[in-house]
């Protein structure tokens, strides 16, 4: 896979990606695709918002409960399978496709911003 074309630290910056705990997390049976609605507190000032992940091959709802994630928290809401998502909750994928959420390796604050 090649890398995407070069982007500027303005255009980075517009991006507002934040760590987030997991408060709570549900079977989506309404999803096309196998997925978890997740419920992630990002803290003061954001509060806690709703995604769509399909992450069922490596997560289960019980496993995600408490589970810090990093997430861009600034684009546009979507609406799936009836469900709203407001953030997008960001993974990498494994040998076989399969989404691994991203984390940070030690608790941070919900609502720190990467940078």
């Amino acid at each position: 896979m090649e890398a995407a074309s070069p982007a500027t630290i303005a255009e980075f910056d517009r991006i507002d990606i934040r760590v987030g705990t997991v408060v709570d997390a549900q079977p989506f049976p309404e999803a096309r695709k196998p997925a978890i609605k997740l419920w992630v507190d990002f803290g003061e000032g954001i509060g806690i918002r709703r995604s769509s992940a399909q992450v069922t091959v490596h997560y289960t709802p019980e496993t995600l409960v408490g589970r810090q994630v990093m997430a861009v928290v600034n684009f546009a809401p979507r609406r799936i399978g009836g469900f709203e998502s407001e953030v997008l909750v960001l993974g990498v994928p494994d040998q076989a496709g399969a989404v691994v959420l991203l984390r940070p390796d030690q608790a941070v604050p919900n609502g720190a911003r990467m940078y």
